[in-house]
């Protein structure tokens, strides 16, 4: 049984922001983006505790070709990974940790 996912508005924003990045860098780019991070979700619904924890029960993947983590949390009894941020690698994830 697959687990359903939530996404916190801000990893919402996190996608739109790092999509409006990479479309002014060349123009499609942004789609080659959202289908990077479509295949990590879909990835990680099938067995998201394949992933370790990293910091306050947060797992990461990330996604192929793009410098960007998934960052994530598993609700067991509700079946539910909550998606908390979608972000550079290089970004300092102390800034992201309020979103738990």
């Amino acid at each position: 049984m697959s687990y359903k996912i939530i996404y916190l508005d801000e990893a919402k924003q996190d996608v739109k922001k790092a999509k409006a990045w990479y479309k002014k860098q060349l123009n499609g780019l942004q789609k080659k983006f959202a289908i990077a991070v479509i295949d990590a979700i879909n990835k990680l619904q099938i067995f998201p505790t394949a992933y370790t924890i990293r910091y306050r029960n947060i797992r990461i993947i990330h996604t192929e070709i793009f410098p960007y983590g998934i960052h994530f949390y598993i609700d067991d009894i509700s079946m539910t990974i909550v998606i908390t941020a979608i972000i550079h690698n290089y970004r300092n994830i102390e800034n992201f940790v309020d979103r738990i």
